[in-house]
Parts: structure tokens; sequence; C-alpha cells
């Protein structure tokens, strides 16, 4: 599989890592939208948000914990931070596995970043 996230996990690609475990990788983006933007994956490949079903749902729960344990460890958790998961083409996803942003670190606009 030609997969850019993928080869995040397996280390062909370095990245920044914040968080790691068995289920899910969260790295620094490298182009940030915001004073944080970090993305969280879950380390089995799944396409997008559409692929999600009840054999591989438990992994997204764990995801939205290790978000909030992330966004406490950034200091984003109080003043407030953005979740963004695009799917798709029309919904500009870039990289096809799932992914979840985190933004925070100063007032977003309405826009993504």
């Amino acid at each position: 599989m030609d997969c850019l996230f993928c080869k995040i996990v397996s280390g062909d690609i370095p990245s920044t890592k914040v968080y790691e475990d068995d289920k899910v990788l969260a790295f620094k983006d490298i182009n940030p939208l915001a004073p944080v933007h970090i993305l969280v994956i879950p380390k089995e490949h799944i396409d997008s948000a559409a692929a999600v079903t009840a054999e591989n749902s438990a992994v997204i729960a764990h995801i939205f914990e290790v978000i909030a344990k992330i966004a406490k460890e950034q200091g984003i958790d109080k003043d407030g931070f953005r979740v963004v998961s695009n799917c798709g083409e029309n919904g500009c996803q870039s990289v096809k596995h799932l992914h979840f942003h985190i933004l925070g670190g100063r007032k977003l606009d309405v826009t993504m970043g």
C-alpha cells in the first residue's frame, strides 16, 4: 500500500511523535495551521470516516480519549480547540487514511485554521 500515514506508522517516514500506543499514533503536522496542530491516526489503515464500521469503530473512541489527553498536555483543553476530520474528495481529504486534526493555541476562525 502506498499510504503516507501507513509509512509514518511503520517508521519508513519520520514524524515528530506526540503520542503513541498499540492502536494510534499522534504527531505534529508538518504544515501547521495553528500554534498547536497535531494529527491523530489509527495505526490500522482505515480510508476515512466513511469506512468506519462496527468492526473497527472501537479505535475511534480510543482516538477521542487520546485527543483529550493531548489537549490537556498541550495546554489547550481549557481555552478550547478544534478537532477536524476531512472525508473524501469534496471534504478535502488529502491523505486517504483516517486522521483527526487537533488545532488550538489561539482563537480559530471559521475556516479550518
